[in-house]
């Protein structure tokens, strides 16, 4: 594969990450902020409870609640959106050809759904998000490690599926070696989901309505980001390497080995 193509589908991962997170910070503003300020009116309604009404115990902010929901969102969506952008880039570099028959939109589509699936909604379903005043401070640490070793069990037990799919598929067939790869998947993140340690930290009088909402808020932005991104960056890619973009482009979809 060719350096200059693989640097000319990094660039356009990376724009494709910052429009895509564009998109999920429009969804997370108006759907998911609305959910965290009533979430930390009722912490902050407890924290006023448990000091009989006064003023004690409470802290000077260091960022404003205003700069939270507008600067530091946006920052950590486009931010996040460039550097997954360019990650699932050279992903599609590597898979393009590979892993079937696809064009240059399909095999940007299925990546986009792979890495939804795999990074976020496979942990998510364990370990789903909380808002303020849901969990116990002591157990943070512990719940944020749990969370990342479900994200890295969900990608390596989903390459070893798309390995054993590849392996088994001259002896079943294609479709058939797709379901087995796929239920041998399902079977592994059942029993770490079973082996793995549970919390439920959500208080009796949290408004379960409120968790619910707030929990679809952070599936949605995730979803719009990679439903974007999927989109627009196999717009992108076959622009570049349909459209006749030179010997670059025609190396780039042609893998080698």
């Amino acid at each position: 594969m060719n350096s200059i193509s693989v640097r000319a589908l990094l660039v356009r991962g990376m724009i494709a990450g910052v429009i895509a997170g564009a998109l999920a910070l429009a969804v997370a503003y108006f759907l998911g902020e609305s959910q965290v300020d009533a979430a930390i009116a009722i912490e902050e309604a407890h924290s006023h409870a448990a000091h009989g009404g006064g003023g004690g115990g409470e802290e000077e902010e260091l960022v404003s609640r205003t700069m939270q929901a507008t600067g530091g969102l946006a920052t950590a969506l486009l931010v996040f959106g460039v550097a997954v952008g360019g990650i699932a880039a050279l992903v599609y570099a590597y898979a393009l050809g590979r892993i079937g028959n696809f064009g240059p939109r399909a095999t940007a589509a299925l990546i986009a759904g792979a890495a939804l699936l795999t990074v976020y909604v496979v942990p998510f379903l364990k370990y789903p998000a909380n808002p303020p005043a849901v969990g116990n401070p002591d157990t943070i640490g512990k719940r944020t490690t749990l969370f990342f070793l479900m994200v890295a069990l969900s990608l390596l037990l989903a390459v070893a599926a798309v390995i054993i799919g590849k392996r088994l598929a001259p002896a079943l067939g294609n479709w058939n070696a797709t379901i087995a790869a796929a239920a041998g998947f399902i079977l592994a993140i059942g029993l770490a989901y079973a082996f793995l340690p549970s919390f439920d930290e959500v208080g009796r009088d949290f408004p379960a309505s409120l968790l619910w909402k707030f929990r679809l808020s952070t599936l949605a932005v995730q979803t719009t980001f990679w439903a974007g991104f999927g989109l627009i960056f196999g717009y992108l890619t076959e622009r570049l390497l349909v459209s006749g973009n030179g010997a670059d482009a025609r190396r780039v979809a042609t893998p080698v080995g």
